[in-house]
């Protein structure tokens, strides 16, 4: 647990800053940098002092009955009181646990910043993410995995490593942020291309390697579900990333770096919910269904809607999120060794459900949230600041001295 902790803060930092940062243009390269890097420092301040007891406080909550405790702990572990060198969790030191979960709250909000990448304050970028951190992340940490109780969890949705909780979660946050913020200056007529791809191969493969931690970590333990959990994130991974790369060979005439690095995340995502509960071929169709069906989004679909998600957000979190919160309730086998109680049309209806209100909540409060914090420091820099750059706008600084 020490060893998968440490992988999912790779995948943030320097992983996701990396991926991201080679996607943008070479004027904002530290800027989304610089905001992964501001992001893992906030929420590891708004964890310890009550996002731990909000996320995970069982304080009120009791089985079948919706009320607050559904969706929001208690305060009584603010500022981690009780977490002792002798507490557990879990059967584990729950300062493993706490900290485990943290890197988890740090990425969730950090994979947001790739859909309004390039016209965001600094300042309007960490309110936005401070509170929504607060009403949005630790609700949907509550409701799938506090336990009995817990609004999802006893509507019986699936989600091992954070289909909902992360990625649909994080998706559909940053699709909102991009259509209030408004496309960048000049999309899509002005071509936006990616300033350094080996700096995205190389932020996709750390996303990649820490991604073992995510899911096999999940399973909060050193046995068999993990070890499961880590054969099948490899193979829907590599299923997805082959998907995709196919799918543009086909569909544009060359087989893309971008396109191959963006199929296996779209792959690492989908298999997430999934990760505790199929076996390796129902992970490979997952990953398949991923990689097609995240480059259709993140093409043919972004392009004839018009918005402006700089970097797919949407089109691979939430939509690869949402392929795999499904296809879980199609292939989910076993849940720790034992089989599942519900048949494949019940499960998939849970799913459904799961995800519908995933969405709707999500959008809802992400758009309340962005809405306060416009009116508070407002949203988006200057058109004079969006041309100079971000990285001599909003930090006085120079990702390249030429």
């Amino acid at each position: 647990m020490l060893t998968s902790t440490v992988l999912v803060l790779f995948m943030t930092i320097p992983g996701l800053a990396l991926f991201y940062a080679g996607m943008v243009r070479s004027k904002n390269v530290l800027s989304v940098m610089m905001q992964c890097f501001a992001i893992t420092a906030l929420i590891t301040v708004l964890w310890a002092l009550y996002g731990y007891s909000l996320a995970f406080s069982t304080a009120g909550m009791e089985k079948g009955v919706i009320n607050f405790a559904s969706f929001y702990g208690g305060l009584d572990k603010a500022f981690l009181k009780g977490v002792t060198v002798d507490s557990l969790t879990l059967a584990i030191p729950e300062t493993v646990f706490a900290t485990f979960q943290m890197t988890f709250a740090i990425i969730t909000p950090a994979l947001i910043v790739g859909a309004f990448a390039e016209r965001m304050k600094f300042s309007a970028m960490l309110l936005f993410m401070g509170l929504w951190f607060t009403v949005v992340y630790t609700a949907m940490t509550h409701a799938v995995w506090s336990g009995d109780g817990g609004f999802f969890w006893d509507m019986g949705v699936l989600d091992f490593a954070g289909g909902t909780v992360v990625h649909i979660n994080a998706g559909i946050a940053g699709l909102v942020a991009a259509l209030v913020l408004g496309p960048r200056k000049g999309y899509p007529k002005v071509a936006m291309m990616p300033h350094n791809l080996g700096y995205t191969l190389m932020g996709a493969s750390m996303l990649w390697v820490g991604w073992f931690g995510f899911n096999a970590g999940s399973a909060v333990s050193a046995g068999g579900a993990a070890g499961m959990a880590m054969a099948v994130t490899q193979i829907a991974t590599a299923g997805a990333a082959l998907a995709w790369m196919f799918s543009e060979w086909l569909s544009h005439g060359k087989p893309s770096v971008l396109g191959i690095a963006s199929g296996a995340v779209a792959g690492l995502v989908a298999v997430t919910p999934a990760s505790g509960f199929v076996g390796p071929m129902g992970a490979l169709l997952i990953g398949i269904a991923a990689g097609v069906g995240c480059f259709i989004a993140s093409t043919k679909i972004k392009r004839a809607l018009g918005y402006d998600d700089s970097l797919d957000v949407f089109g691979v979190h939430a939509v690869g999120g949402i392929i795999g919160a499904i296809l879980t309730g199609v292939f989910a086998t076993s849940m720790d060794g034992l089989k599942l109680d519900l048949a494949m049309g019940a499960q998939v209806w849970i799913q459904f459900k799961g995800v519908l209100i995933t969405v709707v909540f999500v959008a809802i409060a992400s758009y309340i949230i962005l809405k306060i914090v416009d009116m508070i420091v407002g949203l988006r820099v200057t058109e004079e600041q969006e041309t100079e750059g971000l990285d001599i706008a909003s930090h006085d600084e120079r990702g390249y001295n030429l």
